[in-house]
């Protein structure tokens, strides 16, 4: 006998046997019609299989709903079903829910296409130190004192402080200040916050801060303008091999870097963490430390 079909007969006199006392007759009935369909492989699966069933069943009949797969096991319905069935914890939500579209998937294929793959933003190759130095190399040798500042506050706001787009077009030489024993950015608009600087940058970023003044430290006038940055990250591409700056890299190295610091790797390892939603319903209830603090922890530290 090929091996699994033991197993499968055990499953198969267990289902045809199987009644509780829990669920309506109609219920169980129902339960050992759909799932010998959705193949349990073993008794403990398709008793689990069979418990689902019932209780959508035991749910569902007493609600006018005709006990056939095509409309017991339709994705609106099992949604109703464990959204609003009575008396049952949000484990057993979960769990009832996951083997009902286990069943379904498997009785009425059609009601539930396959899923199409969705494009998904992928995390950008942060630089190397070198690829950086590289860039602030190229910042020193630009033609004009005001465009070796620019370059430079750049590539300083984006290696050494994350920012990006409308946050970094925006910043003013005002905005970067020696505080809380560090650097600062103080970022403005949609999320304001206080950015502390990677100690490395604070030379370079106050430098090209003092020399915007009141005007922003990447050039322009009018923040709004989405190419502000585009004469600048154009030529501090080609030098030594470099390829054409990106921001979006920029802030990818910065987050690399605190990540490092925090420990952040470490710390997933640990607790077993790999989606970092499970990190954002942590985080949703824990307040920020203060601005000194996060000074200390980012390793941004004024050195003296």
């Amino acid at each position: 006998m090929p091996p699994g079909d033991d197993g499968a007969d055990l499953a198969a006199g267990y289902i045809a046997r199987w009644r509780s006392s829990s669920v309506s007759p109609q219920a169980a009935a129902f339960a050992r019609q759909v799932v010998p369909a959705a193949g349990p492989g073993g008794r403990e699966r398709a008793k689990n299989l069979l418990w689902a069933a019932a209780r959508l069943a035991d749910y569902a009949i007493p609600l006018g709903l005709d006990p056939a797969p095509e409309v017991m096991l339709h994705p609106s319905v099992i949604e109703r079903f464990a959204r609003c069935a009575p008396g049952l914890s949000g484990v057993a939500r979960r769990t009832l829910r996951t083997n009902l579209r286990f069943i379904a998937r498997r009785v009425v294929p059609h009601l539930y296409p396959a899923d199409v793959p969705l494009p998904r933003e992928r995390a950008k190759q942060p630089y190397s130190p070198a690829q950086i130095a590289g860039y602030l190399a190229l910042a020193d040798a630009q033609p004009t004192l005001s465009r070796r500042m620019r370059a430079s506050g750049l590539v300083c706001l984006g290696a050494g402080a994350g920012l990006i787009r409308a946050d970094l077009r925006a910043v003013r030489g005002t905005d970067v200040i020696c505080r809380s024993g560090g650097v600062i950015v103080a970022v403005r608009g949609a999320r304001p916050r206080a950015v502390p600087v990677l100690a490395r940058y604070h030379d370079r970023l106050l430098a090209a801060a003092a020399s915007a003044g009141t005007a922003p430290v990447c050039g322009g006038t009018d923040p709004g303008r989405r190419n502000i940055t585009t004469p600048l990250t154009r030529s501090l591409a080609g030098g030594a091999g470099l390829p054409r700056l990106d921001t979006s890299r920029l802030r990818a190295t910065w987050l690399t870097e605190a990540a490092q610091l925090l420990g952040l790797a470490t710390f997933m390892h640990a607790a077993g963490i790999t989606c970092s939603q499970r990190l954002g319903d942590l985080l949703a209830g824990l307040e920020p430390a203060a601005e000194a603090d996060a000074v200390r922890l980012l390793g941004a530290a004024r050195r003296p």
